[in-house]
């Protein structure tokens, strides 16, 4: 009879419905197999580390729990991030799991992420003439400053709500912005002025 379970899916739902009762730390790989119906080794075969099975679970959270909208402007990103962040409030222990794994070192090939790439597209959308570096160097403040890891920095260590990180991370994304509209101006007035005069 053909599989029709998708196992690795089906262990991290079992895994995230522990997380409501007990820390992932607390999540062992048997009680994962008894709750799928697998043997331990079928877990350990498709989540060899804990490393893999936190970043699974991570990806697979950030995925279902809290997608972010689609945005192409820089005022729809701020807004659907301020919505997830009201969204982390909401299931804390979900993403304190999706922060946690942020800090560790990937267990395969880092790839950009969906994320990273929407970033990246809106601002040279927003500024056309944004050069590499700068591209790299706002996408990377925006993309850290919209995640879980840095919620959960502010929920810890500021007793901050969604909302009151949301303040601050549209203070954040001003500033940065601020410094691009800065440097674009700059780099046109320095372009206008090297220009040779149409007087004869």
């Amino acid at each position: 009879m053909a599989e029709t379970v998708d196992t690795p899916t089906a262990i991290l739902a079992s895994a995230a419905a522990s997380l409501r009762e007990h820390t992932f730390d607390d999540i062992s790989y048997r009680s994962l197999g008894d709750a799928v119906g697998v043997s331990e080794r079928t877990i350990y075969r498709q989540f060899p580390t804990r490393s893999h099975l936190l970043e699974g679970l991570a990806r697979w959270l950030e995925e279902t729990e809290f997608p972010l909208p689609a945005f192409v402007t820089i005022p729809q990103f701020q807004a659907a991030t301020r919505q997830r962040f009201v969204d982390f409030d909401g299931s804390p222990a979900f993403a304190f799991v999706c922060a946690r794994a942020a800090s560790i070192s990937p267990t395969g090939e880092a790839e950009p992420t969906f994320l990273t790439r929407t970033v990246e597209a809106m601002l040279q959308t927003s500024y056309p003439s944004i050069d590499a570096r700068d591209l790299r160097r706002v996408s990377a403040t925006l993309r850290y400053f919209s995640s879980a890891q840095f919620w959960a920095r502010m929920r810890t260590g500021f007793d901050m709500s969604g909302p009151e990180i949301s303040d601050v991370f549209d203070r954040t994304v001003g500033q940065a912005l601020g410094r691009l509209t800065s440097a674009s101006k700059t780099a046109d007035t320095m372009t206008t002025s090297s220009k040779p005069s149409d007087a004869a």
